[in-house]
Formats: C-alpha cells, structure tokens, sequence
C-alpha cells in the first residue's frame, strides 16, 4: 500500500509505490467504470494515463480487497482515526 509518497518511477510496469494522485486516479475510474466492466484493467490503466500497467492496476486492486477481508474478519485490526465532530 502507499503510504503518500510518490512514486519511484512513473513507467508501465513499474513496482514502485503509489502515489496520492495515482490512488485517486485509481478510485475515480474505479467508480466511474465499475468493478464488473469488461476489460476493466485495461480501462483503469488508460484512465490514470498510462502512469500504471493494467496488470499493475489488477495487482493494487486485490491488495486491497485482502487489506479490506483481513480487516473484517479481525486479522488486522480496525484503525483508528482521529476525528473531531458529533460522533466522537
């Protein structure tokens, strides 16, 4: 997972971590193009700009699909963030 910094390289198939902006890029089109879209890597990839292989897009995404299924069934506990408002 990025931790924010940029990334070491902006090449196609680079391993390098992402960085804020390419995770961005990664959720919009996630959202836009939806997780059941035909050639949805490939789509992924096109839409960050090429900054990442559409294998490197499938790879990041199950990370965090095992980031989120360690989280629910208790492998990694729940974060906890601070946060000011209503609910604290």
């Amino acid at each position: 997972m990025s931790s924010g910094s940029p990334s070491r390289s902006t090449s196609p198939s680079s391993d390098s971590e992402w960085s804020k902006k390419e995770n961005k890029m990664f959720e919009e089109a996630l959202a836009y193009y939806g997780v059941s879209a035909p050639n949805l890597w490939e789509k992924v990839a096109s839409a960050m700009g090429g900054t990442k292989s559409a294998e490197e897009v499938r790879r990041h995404f199950q990370l965090l699909v095992d980031d989120v299924d360690s989280i629910e069934h208790g492998r990694i506990p729940f974060p906890k963030y601070k946060t000011q408002g209503f609910w604290t």
